[in-house]
């Protein structure tokens, strides 16, 4: 599991959810390193959501694993509603109380007009539910979203949903997170490795 390469908003540190931004130029070199991480990474499958960041991440290494890239928007990134757009200073400028209450427990309270992260994790969790059973003892690469991944973990380890930020910081851009699934259970392997030190599979065995 990968996040996206960088994109405008995220290099300005604002919330971009549901918001469709492309990648920048230096988006793009980090999916050319996750392209050259993916040739020899032994993958049965590709996947993203269907938001530009995640598609424009996912075709060079489908490419490079001469693998068709498949999208299916439940992987989408937790929509922040009012908050889409904004950095936190701003939004502490707009609506003080609302933020503040959504700093404090981000899953209890989310951004007005904002996605419900329990059903965001739900879906999420069908679709790579879905995923896995169709590729069963395969390696799949899917590249999604940083919070929707976190909430999604935490719900697989038995962890609050509110603690995401405190047990699983920030996603780095095409960082790997690895989760295998087997007999029913989800092991988490490894977080947040830079591409380019990810750990063989080999050498995990």
């Amino acid at each position: 599991m990968v996040r996206h390469g960088e994109t405008v908003w995220h290099a300005e540190n604002r919330y971009t959810g549901a918001s469709d931004i492309p990648l920048t130029g230096r988006g793009r070199e980090q999916a050319e390193r996750l392209a050259a991480w993916a040739a020899t990474a032994g993958l049965a499958a590709c996947w993203s959501s269907g938001l530009a960041r995640a598609v424009e991440t996912l075709a060079p290494a489908a490419a490079a694993a001469g693998l068709p890239p498949h999208q299916d928007d439940r992987l989408r990134e937790i929509e922040f509603g009012e908050g889409e757009g904004l950095t936190g200073a701003e939004m502490r400028e707009r609506f003080p109380d609302r933020y503040e209450a959504f700093d404090r427990d981000p899953v209890g309270n989310h951004l007005p007009g904002g996605e419900d992260p329990v059903e965001a994790v739900r879906r999420a969790t069908a679709c790579l539910d879905e995923i896995a059973a169709e590729f069963d003892g395969g390696r799949v690469l899917v590249v999604w979203h940083s919070t929707l991944m976190r909430v999604v973990l935490c719900d697989w380890l038995g962890i609050p949903l509110s603690e995401y930020r405190r047990r699983f910081p920030l996603v780095r851009n095409v960082g790997l997170t690895e989760v295998r699934v087997a007999g029913g259970r989800r092991s988490l392997l490894q977080y947040n490795t830079p591409i380019d030190m990810a750990v063989p599979e080999e050498d995990r065995r």
